[in-house]
Order: structure tokens, then sequence, then C-alpha cells
């Protein structure tokens, strides 16, 4: 078997998930993780989110895959990684690209965690009830 040949690559973060996307010759068919991308996100609102970079850009996917992997997360902090790291595989392999991506917010980390628990407390922001008395 034949290895593709690599156009570019590009690491995307998004909360506590973190994706490696490549770009590689084919005939534009999506992975993540080894599986078909309608699979692993069934979500179509998030699919066509993790996609926005593609069609801000112009690029042409036809003779290009997509192969991610994605770790970390959920769902929705996936496909934002899978979005940044997208945007940036794409400016990689088209620098004429990056006004439009960085303009349309795609090549920002959206760096929104979850608050860790402080101690003595019980939650992030909560605090235990007060008691004058």
């Amino acid at each position: 078997m034949a290895t593709k040949k690599l156009i570019s690559a590009g690491t995307g973060r998004r909360k506590t998930a973190t994706a490696r996307v490549n770009l590689v010759e084919g005939a534009g068919e999506w992975t993540v993780n080894g599986v078909k991308l309608e699979e692993y996100i069934p979500s179509e609102a998030l699919r066509d989110y993790l996609k926005q970079p593609v069609a801000i850009s112009g690029y042409d996917m036809a003779k290009v895959d997509v192969v991610a992997y994605a770790k970390g997360g959920g769902m929705s902090g996936q496909s934002g990684a899978i979005r940044h790291g997208l945007a940036r595989a794409l400016v990689k392999a088209d620098e004429a690209t990056k006004a439009a991506l960085k303009a349309a917010g795609c090549l920002t980390r959206d760096s929104r965690m979850k608050e860790r628990k402080k101690p003595g407390q019980p939650g992030a922001r909560k605090r235990f009830q007060f008691s004058k008395r």
C-alpha cells in the first residue's frame, strides 16, 4: 500500500480537547480517529462548524483528505479543536487564506475552560451559606 503525501498539518485546541489535523492527498474524505466524520460526530451542526475554515478559505477539498486525531474533552470541544487545527493546516498549505480565516476567528484559540474548584468551597465560584451566629 502506497503512503499518501502529506500536504500540511496543524494542531488545534479548545477547552481541554486537542486535535492534530493532517491534509493529505486523496479524494475529499474526512476521518477522525480512524472513523468517518459522520460516524464520529453525529451532530450536523458540529460538523458544519468544524468545516467552516474550508468554506471561508475556498480551498479545493476534492483532491485532499482530512485526517484528524482528537483527544480530551467532549464532542463540542473536539469539534472546535479540529476546526482550529484545520484552519492552521489550511494557512500552512496556502498563505493567501490567512487574512480571511483570521477575520472569521478561525485562527483564534478558544481558551475558555472549566474553572478549578477552590479549597474550602463547594465549587469554583459557589460559597457555603454564611451564618452570622
